[in-house]
């Protein structure tokens, strides 16, 4: 039987059906502005060149800053940067900073502070590998440049800088940027709009960010994603983790909160009838679903079991679980690249259906060499999309015949524990299951989870040559129409490697108090909001 969004959400649609619970007491200290707001998970993680989450993410956005922002067109524009240069060949960038600009610790950026810290993120994030891979230096010529020398010209390097989706590319103190791209920071010093208020973080309660006033925005330009002046209106800006829904939606109607980054699509119908209340869509390339194999362990360092799991993906009964039965709100037919974006092909997606056959993927999976071996899954508890995700994949393994482990934990407990290469019966893993938004997966550059780099890629560490050297060529070739017929060839070979399952696209919406003004689209950036 399939699985209904109501089997995996804990009740939620009872919930809405009694009273509204009494909303936490939130204080707002007096004489202070301050923003409150419900994040989509506890903030685990600080360091956003050590993990993807996107809370963290969003927490780095304000802390840190960047060279390039990036606006909604996906140009890439100066941030931190005053300018950009290339030589006559292109195979010489000189970046120039800004004048004034601080670290939380009240010392200036340097050029050498930034140095450190893109070689540290080019360790760890796709597009930044590949930039790294076509520099021969990165140098500070002086404390206000930074010189990149390429082994052939690279124009997308802007882009490369701009990014805002995981890994990102903060500048941060050179002291800290020497740390092991593989070892947490976690002492929290960026020159963003916010400072990180470290002794009044709670985990699991709260996380405190207080407006930087040595911070100085860029003067001219329009805000627009990451791009443009980034004014901090509020002297402080506090997150409450409220993982219960039902207590969320009522602090919100109530205004002891002002702005609820992800509420369940269950509870949209009740907040759109509140007329203090804003709905609206953050990210308009939507997320995409995956589930992601460990294949340095059995069973899915097999390929051909990882090819068999494809065929028990139904992506409809997925994003019915995450999105529910309003199909405007989710896409199935959903490959490596998103769905109306230039790269996007249905070659070879034939493979998934909508009712799978049972019986046949038994047969395969006992073809491929499958041994009874257990399959740890990483079940999220505290996410209602994940929460979603992992319940239905969990019933397909076992339709599978696979001897599953499913093993139930919050959310910031899975970001630490998929980073563990050790076997699962040592504290691993086999399986778990996230999403990303569409710019994350918007072209091969900045594609995380399609990456063949085997130990030194992302969690699951697939070492797949032939995606790698069809990446590689995707960067070389000459127009648009190159790079298309490359990504249909990218497509059709991850299908044979699996270096993830891709599980259909759905939209997530925000919910805001009304007397706000200033909400960009994009993520939830906290510059140039204001309480009207």
């Amino acid at each position: 039987m399939t699985l209904k969004r109501r089997d995996v959400l804990r009740g939620v649609a009872g919930s809405l059906a009694a009273a509204p619970l009494a909303a936490p007491r939130i204080t707002r200290a007096a004489g202070q502005s301050t923003l409150t707001f419900v994040p989509q998970a506890d903030l685990a993680i600080l360091d956003p060149v050590w993990t993807t989450a996107t809370v963290t993410r969003n927490h780095a956005f304000l802390v840190f800053d960047t060279l390039f922002g990036q606006d909604e067109t996906f140009k890439p524009a100066p941030q931190m940067a005053e300018g950009a240069s290339a030589d006559a060949d292109g195979k010489t960038w000189t970046i120039k900073l800004r004048p004034g600009l601080m670290f939380h610790d009240n010392t200036p950026v340097l050029g050498r502070d930034c140095v450190a810290s893109l070689q540290r993120w080019g360790k760890r994030d796709a597009f930044g590998q590949a930039l790294m891979a076509a520099t021969d230096e990165i140098s500070a010529p002086d404390d206000t440049s930074i010189r990149f020398r390429m082994k052939k010209p690279f124009p997308l390097l802007p882009d490369a800088l701009s990014k805002f989706t995981a890994y990102l590319p903060v500048i941060m103190p050179e002291r800290l940027a020497k740390t092991d791209a593989f070892t947490q920071v976690q002492e929290m010093v960026g020159s963003g709009p916010y400072r990180f208020v470290t002794g009044e973080r709670m985990v699991g309660n709260q996380v405190v960010y207080e407006k930087f006033t040595g911070y100085k925005p860029r003067e001219a330009g329009t805000p627009s994603w990451t791009a443009g002046p980034k004014i901090a209106n509020f002297d402080r800006v506090v997150w409450k983790i409220i993982p219960d829904s039902a207590t969320a939606a009522a602090a919100l109607q109530s205004g002891e909160i002002d702005w609820w980054e992800t509420p369940p699509n269950d509870y949209l119908a009740l907040l759109r009838k509140n007329p203090s209340v804003e709905v609206k869509l953050i990210d308009p390339t939507g997320n995409v679903a995956i589930l992601r194999m460990n294949q340095l362990v059995p069973p899915f360092d097999n390929p051909a079991i990882r090819r068999v799991v494809i065929e028990a993906v139904s992506q409809a009964d997925y994003m019915t679980a995450v999105a529910g039965t309003d199909k405007s709100m989710w896409r199935t037919g959903v490959g490596v690249f998103p769905p109306d974006t230039p790269f996007a092909s249905s070659d070879g997606l034939g493979v998934f259906s909508d009712k799978p056959d049972y019986d046949k993927v038994k047969r395969d999976l006992a073809a491929a060499g499958y041994k009874g071996e257990k399959v740890v899954l990483l079940s999220v508890s505290d996410l209602p999309v994940l929460t979603a995700e992992c319940a239905v994949g969990a019933d397909m393994f076992r339709k599978m015949g696979m001897n599953l482990d499913e093993q139930v934990m919050d959310w910031g407990s899975v970001v630490g524990r998929r980073a563990k290469k050790d076997p699962p019966d040592k504290g691993g893993w086999n399986v778990f299951f996230t999403g990303w938004s569409g710019t994350d997966m918007f072209n091969p550059a900045g594609h995380l989870s399609l990456r063949g780099n085997g130990a030194g890629g992302w969690f699951g560490w697939p070492t797949a040559p032939k995606i790698e050297a069809l990446r590689d060529s995707w960067f070389d070739a000459p127009n648009l129409a190159a790079q298309q017929a490359i990504c249909v060839e990218i497509q059709k070979q991850v299908l044979i490697d699996v270096p993830y399952i891709p599980l259909g696209q759905y939209f997530t919406l925000e919910a805001y108090r009304k007397n706000l003004s200033g909400v960009l689209t994009g993520l939830p950036m906290f510059w140039n909001v204001k309480r009207v």
